[in-house]
């Protein structure tokens, strides 16, 4: 299967096999997995990357960074053209659905604009100049050894799709991020991509995850886009 981004700042992901890819910045990174300095210092993978600059400025950093998603298998100049298209058509989206929204990270509609408008153009050039760092795969299965990153970030897939994505996905998803991981997962938003709950989908997985001897936290962070969306999944190997 292949795995569409749309999430909060689009509709409908559209047919299977349509790549949508969202260009979140690196501030938006930190504030919605709570990240410190100190983790960023190690081999971090952002999965599914998308068209964010997460991974290029993580690495200006020192970071061993990686980003992998199914958009990756398009040629970099392809994927980093679809990158800063995508950007004008999420925050029309955002724009359209304001009400639902908190603008307080963006500032407002222009805010918003210009941050993923800069940080797909890092992307673009990134995924060009080091196209390494941007791996093609999809879950349930990454092409990457066990315990290969210190810190594993997920973001709008997970619980974004649980109209199209069941607990099996889910569960066999968040094993495989933790395999590849020696440290934590991280998992954010937990509301599907209308904005709803998803506690009865959250409680199964988790319960399965303990079945499974894995522990589980749900932590609330400073960042909040989507109306009650500032809690992450938290998963420790």
């Amino acid at each position: 299967m292949t795995h569409e981004r749309d999430d909060d700042d689009g509709g409908d992901a559209g047919d299977v096999g349509e790549f949508l890819i969202s260009a979140r910045s690196f501030a938006e990174y930190r504030a919605m997995f709570d990240l410190t300095d100190a983790q960023l210092r190690g081999a971090v993978l952002d999965c599914p990357g998308g068209g964010s600059n997460f991974t290029a400025h993580a690495a200006r950093l020192g970071a061993g960074a990686l980003a992998v998603d199914p958009a990756y298998a398009r040629p970099p100049a392809e994927v980093a053209e679809l990158a800063i298209r995508e950007a004008d058509r999420g925050n029309a989206y955002a724009g359209a659905a304001a009400a639902s929204h908190v603008w307080d990270f963006h500032g407002d509609l222009a805010g918003h604009l210009r941050i993923r408008r800069a940080s797909a153009r890092q992307f673009a050039r990134d995924v060009r100049a080091h196209p390494g760092r941007y791996v093609a795969g999809e879950l349930p299965r990454l092409p990457f050894p066990d315990d290969r990153f210190d810190l594993v970030l997920t973001s709008h897939l997970l619980f974004t799709y649980a109209d199209r994505l069941d607990a099996d996905f889910h569960v066999a998803a968040l094993v495989e991020l933790l395999r590849v991981s020696r440290g934590e997962v991280r998992a954010f938003p937990l509301l599907d991509q209308t904005g709803q709950r998803v506690d009865t989908l959250l409680a199964e997985v988790r319960g399965r995850l303990t079945a499974l001897h894995i522990d589980s936290t749900v932590r609330q962070v400073g960042y909040e886009f989507q109306l009650g969306g500032n809690e992450m999944l938290v998963l420790t190997a």
